[in-house]
């Protein structure tokens, strides 16, 4: 038993704790750990339409899965360290408790542990295997820069020949976390030779094959899948390989072309690949699209979409005939439909799924912009066609729709996962030309459509209420409405029955709700038709820039812009046109880019486009004179609330002759407040129209249509209400008041600061102070009693002279004035401020 100390250094004694720790406590440990690495294995979901990872995630709510393991392993490697710590396996027990803090999330102490070994541990191989973990580690918790400074160490280290393999595996994992994916192969080809099955070699050379083909080394790409293939691998892995390898075959003859379309009919035809389909047919497609043939691969994309139910293939279907038609064919409306499928089935994680989102966005305003063109340009060719004739070709439509539906539901079966992506460039009752029809897929934006869900909700509901909860049964039956209460038919009938189809619509009752719908839409007026006029202005213009910042299409935009401007020979668009035609022309014909400027000068020489021609400096300049205009503007404003309207008119004036800049319709705007104040409310009034007029697009014309809103209000109100009217009589005790809102900072301490005064300057009057409310946040502060008026207005003219000395009210807004006892009556039972102010100034002294 001596013999088996753990101080003793005997051969006996080293036998038995090498044994001991080996078998006992690290075995145990290790098993609790392949336990954990097989959950997190078995937890794996991979994506092969992306490069796989090499190594599989784990996240806190797994760990929590298998925390027990976790325990276990740590406690029983403990055991191999504490009991046996001159034993050989006390690094590797060390290691195995490293392992098990990283895969609880315990970045901390795992990355304390790896380090442990590294300092303390006699053997190198421990030493590099800790390393090689706290690589992992690192790059685990995303510290990247650390992890790679382990990898530059390792490199220079004599690593053994299953570190190396690991160093290098654990590389090649950074590399892909950090998206180099030549860094990534260059470490897996490296690390090809000495893979065996036990590191998953199938796997691993389907992943450098994955990478090769990303890069656009498809030989290399095409060797590495044909040794997976001879490793077995998982059949996914093996459908995957076959599949890729038929993408990457080197196509330099017709018989080599046969020979892929042959390996792809053949997985085709294979049954356990039945729910692989969807994939198989895209590679087909993308495929067919490298060799240029457009039609056969947006067939096999179409058959794609049809045949699987895999939504990320989908969305990749989708993007990849988005992409087609977008770069290659130029139908943007059928892009757009594309890509609007595509952002709703691919996940947010997607590569570049930004820019796709961004893309579609544009192709969405775009197509809405096109859409409008032709809507309004069909109401207004229909609004000087007979009734007689719209109704034919409305009943011609909907019987074409009513034969189509019905034989789109006898193939419904056939095509259940079809998704159909339809821009129906020929939905147009009328056949007018194609750039002047309106195309709407969207129930609410179709008329035939809504027509028709109408009907049959009124056959099967009848005339209901817009109410909430209209269906219930136990509410009692409207007269106009077919529904029995408590269940049961006006027949007696059991309420099952109505379940039964509702009768099919008769085409008639179609043909004259659509009708009715559309008449509505169709302007007649020649405002309506204005308006129309002014839609189809706009789209014109919205079209154009797209064209030509968003889509980066000169021709088009040039064909936008001079429709734009042969329709609309007074647009109010023209400058920009102009310009941006300008603009165009500048780099590929100079006489042309010459003549627009000269047009734009000449029709427009105070617009912003014109004066940036003439002054390319123009932005600059008007950037300095906007922010000196801004400045006197803050000065103006001062003094207007001070009530010094002469000293801020002063200094609007001396800001607007500095520059026309956009800062203007501010200056002009506090101009009008002022002329409000001065000249009275019917001058305010025409002012403030006459500025909505000129700016209607500005930000401030909303804020001046409330305020003349408000004016015109005040004064309608004040015209109904009966006038207030104060006592003349002014020989009366006085009292001295000050109304100030109480919510102000600092207006808490009033009282004391007027009683002070009092008893600093009239501490033989004896004079009271008291406050009373005026409404929720206007209170009446008031000095009682002051004889009579030559004693009020001597209180009120040594208020005014020691108003400034008096702390507390240098921040405090408010009214001051004088008021005899009946009219302070009047005053606070009507709260006629206003107009007590205006008797004020005009019936006391001027001094005042």
């Amino acid at each position: 038993m001596s013999a088996c100390s753990s101080e003793s250094n005997s051969w006996t004694s080293k036998a038995f704790h090498n044994t001991t720790a080996h078998y006992n406590g690290y075995y145990y440990s290790l098993e609790e750990i392949r336990k954990i690495e097989s959950v997190v294995k078995k937890a794996r979901v991979d994506d092969y339409n992306r490069i796989l990872r090499l190594f599989p995630t784990f996240d806190t709510a797994m760990a929590k899965g298998y925390e027990k393991e976790v325990q276990e392993a740590v406690k029983m490697a403990s055991i191999a360290i504490q009991r046996h710590p001159n034993s050989n396996w006390v690094d590797d027990a060390y290691i195995v408790v490293g392992k098990a803090r990283m895969y609880s999330l315990d970045w901390g102490n795992a990355i304390q542990t790896f380090k442990h070994v590294n300092t303390r541990s006699k053997d190198k191989d421990a030493r590099h295997l800790a390393i090689i973990n706290l690589t992992r580690t690192y790059t685990e918790h995303r510290e990247y820069a650390n992890a790679q400074a382990a990898i530059d160490f390792l490199k220079k280290q004599d690593l053994s020949k299953e570190n190396r393999k690991r160093m290098l595996l654990e590389g090649a994992y950074l590399a892909q976390e950090r998206q180099d994916l030549d860094l990534m192969v260059r470490y897996l080809s490296e690390a090809s030779p000495m893979l065996t099955r036990r590191d998953d070699a199938g796997r691993v050379f389907f992943i450098i094959g994955q990478v090769y083909q990303k890069l656009g080394f498809e030989a290399e790409a095409y060797n590495f899948y044909r040794k997976c293939l001879a490793q077995n691998p998982a059949y996914e892995v093996d459908f995957y390989a076959r599949l890729y390898m038929a993408q990457v075959t080197e196509i330099s003859r017709n018989r080599d072309i046969n020979a892929a379309r042959k390996s792809f009919r053949k997985l085709l035809k294979d049954s356990k690949n039945r729910e692989f389909k969807d994939k198989i047919f895209y590679e087909m497609g993308v495929f067919e699209l490298k060799q240029n043939h457009q039609e056969e691969g947006i067939g096999y994309l179409n058959k794609s979409i049809r045949e699987g139910t895999n939504k990320r293939i989908d969305g990749e279907a989708y993007l990849r005939l988005g992409e087609l038609y977008y770069d290659s064919l130029k139908n943007y409306e059928l892009s757009q439909a594309y890509y609007d499928s595509a952002i709703g089935a691919l996940p947010t994680d997607y590569e570049n799924y930004k820019k796709i989102k961004t893309r579609q966005e544009v192709l969405n305003e775009f197509v809405q912009h096109l859409k409008t063109i032709q809507w309004q340009d069909s109401l207004l060719t229909l609004s000087s066609t007979d009734s007689a004739a719209i109704m034919t070709k409305i009943k011609d439509k909907v019987s074409k729709e009513q034969k189509a539906k019905l034989e789109a539901a006898k193939n419904k079966k056939k095509n259940k996962n079809r998704i159909n992506i339809d821009v129906n460039n020929n939905n147009n009752i009328f056949n007018i030309d194609e750039n002047q029809a309106e195309n709407s897929t969207w129930y609410f934006g179709n008329p035939s459509a809504m027509a028709s869900g109408e009907i049959q909700f009124a056959r099967r509901w009848g005339n209901i209420t817009l109410e909430d909860n209209w269906r219930r049964s136990a509410r009692e039956n409207n007269s106009n409405s077919p529904i029995v209460a408590k269940g049961k038919e006006e027949s007696g009938k059991p309420a099952d029955a109505a379940k039964t189809e509702p009768e099919p619509v008769k085409e008639e009752d179609l043909a004259a709700a659509e009708y009715e719908k559309l008449t509505k839409e169709i302007p007649r007026s020649e405002n309506e038709k204005q308006q129309a006029l002014g839609k189809i202005e706009e789209a014109y213009f919205s079209v154009a820039e797209i064209y030509l910042l968003k889509l980066e299409e000169r021709e088009n935009a040039i064909a936008y812009y001079l429709k734009l401007l042969g329709r609309f020979p007074k647009s109010k668009y023209e400058p920009e046109a102009l310009y941006a035609l300008y603009l165009i022309y500048k780099d590929i014909d100079a006489n042309k880019a010459v003549s627009y400027a000269d047009l734009l000068k000449s029709k427009h020489p105070n617009s912003t486009f014109a004066k940036i021609l003439v002054n390319p400096n123009y932005f600059k300049e008007s950037n300095q004179a906007m922010q000196n205009q801004k400045e006197l503007y803050r000065m103006a404003y001062e003094h207007y609330q001070q009530g010094d309207f002469l000293a801020s008119s002063q200094l609007i004036t001396e800001a607007l002759e500095l520059s026309e800049t956009p800062f203007t319709p501010n200056l002009l705007l506090l101009r009008i407040m002022i002329l409000g104040q001065v000249r009275g409310v019917d001058t305010y009034q025409t002012e403030l129209a006459k500025f909505i007029e000129t700016y209607p697009e500005h930000e401030l014309t909303n804020y001046a249509k409330k305020l003349l809103e408000t004016s015109k209000a005040q004064a309608a109100s004040q015209a109904q209400e009966p006038k207030i009217t104060y006592s003349r009589q002014l020989e009366a005790p006085h009292y001295f008041v000050l109304v100030y809102d109480k919510t102000q900072n600092g207006a808490d301490g009033m009282t004391q600061l007027l009683s002070a005064f009092c008893d600093t300057y009239f501490k033989d009057q004896n004079l009271k102070v008291s406050v009373l409310p005026l409404n929720d946040t206007q209170v009446a502060c008031s000095v009682t009693e002051l004889s009579g008026v030559s004693k009020a207005i001597a209180f009120f003219h040594t208020f005014t002279e020691k108003q400034s000395t008096l702390a507390g009210l240098s921040n405090l807004k408010f009214h001051k004035f004088v008021i005899t006892k009946e009219n302070f009556d009047i005053f606070y039972r009507t709260k006629g401020l206003d107009e007590y102010l205006q008797f004020f100034e005009k019936y006391y002294p001027a001094t005042n």
